[in-house]
Order: C-alpha cells, then sequence, then structure tokens
C-alpha cells in the first residue's frame, strides 16, 4: 500500500474526500495508488512531472501529489507549476514526508530514498537540506489560503519513532489543503 492508502481511512473519517475532492482531479505522481476515481493520474509515462506538459492552467478542481515534491531540484517552482493547474476557488493538496517521522535525520542522502534532494519540516527551514514547507508556499504561490497544514503520524508507533534504524511505520508525512483564490 502507498502513502496515499495509508491515509484513506483517517480521511474517510475527517470528511476529506467530500470537502476537497469535488469534480475532476488530477493526482501527480500517483503510482498506481489513485487518490480518488474521479481523478486522472499522472505519471511517468505521462512525461516530467515537473512541466505537466499538455495540462493547460486552471484545468482542475483539486491537483494532489504524494511522496513526490522531494525527489526535485528546485521544488518552489514545481508548486508553482502544479498550483497552477488548479482553477479558482478549487484546492491543491500536497502530502509529503516529515523529515523527524521518516527520514530520521537531519542531512542528505536520505537513507530510505535516494532520490530524495530535500527534507521537509511543516514551518522550520533547517537549512542546507530541510525546508519549511510553509515558508516555501509563502515564497512561491500567491492568491491563495490554506485551509490545513499539520502532521500526520496516524499509526505510528513510540518505537518507530526513536529507532533510526528502522523504516517508518504508519502515516509519516505533512498534509496540506490549498484553496486557489483567483
Amino acid at each position: 500500500m502507498g502513502e496515499t492508502g495509508k491515509a484513506k481511512r483517517r480521511r474517510l473519517r475527517e470528511g476529506f474526500f467530500e470537502k476537497y475532492c469535488k469534480g475532476k482531479g488530477l493526482d501527480i505522481g500517483f503510482g498506481g495508488d489513485l487518490l480518488s476515481l474521479n481523478c486522472r493520474g499522472w505519471d511517468k509515462k505521462d512525461g516530467d512531472a515537473q512541466y505537466l506538459k499538455g495540462i493547460k492552467d486552471s484545468s482542475f478542481d483539486f491537483v494532489y501529489s504524494s511522496h513526490l515534491l522531494e525527489n526535485f531540484e528546485n521544488p518552489g517552482v514545481v508548486l508553482q507549476r502544479w498550483f497552477a493547474a488548479v482553477r479558482p476557488q478549487g484546492y491543491f493538496i500536497l502530502f509529503i514526508p516529515e523529515r523527524d517521522l521518516y527520514e530520521k535525520r537531519k542531512t542528505l542522502p536520505s537513507k530510505w530514498n535516494r532520490a530524495h534532494r530535500c527534507f521537509f519540516l511543516l514551518d522550520k527551514n533547517d537549512l542546507p537540506d530541510t525546508i519549511g514547507i510553509l515558508n516555501l508556499i509563502r515564497e512561491y504561490l500567491c492568491d491563495y489560503k490554506i485551509i490545513y497544514a499539520k502532521v500526520c503520524d496516524a499509526g505510528h508507533t513510540e518505537e518507530n519513532t526513536k529507532n533510526p534504524d528502522i523504516r517508518s511505520d504508519g502515516e509519516y508525512s505533512i498534509e496540506i489543503v490549498i484553496q486557489k483564490l483567483k
């Protein structure tokens, strides 16, 4: 089960799908773990996820990406492109690994995924390798409202958190829902 699947039960309890996944969606980097049936999946076979070539601006009611942003050299530019695909009043949903729950280390390279180019915390930069995602959003996006931003750790055990040699269990992510205003 992918990261999106791990979060499904929690999201159902929270009413996530009814609130933020109405209309036509785009799931960037879905890897076979599609957010919802009303999503178009975008994966490697569709082209470079940074550019979304062929996707017009303001063409989706919601855009979602799970555990992909950390693979890009310049995640701020990627955020701008993905956000551009959202229609006004639609939702941009990010689900990214939280450094201290997933990596359990402060410096690159990632012990668990060599494709990672950066780590994320919710609101604190710890340069050179860790970016506060809320700071990045403030720097690169315009005309938005953050509906919520939270660390998701459902099913993540205390023992796992303390031991850097054990791969993370449960959810170990930051989830942010952003509404595009204009």
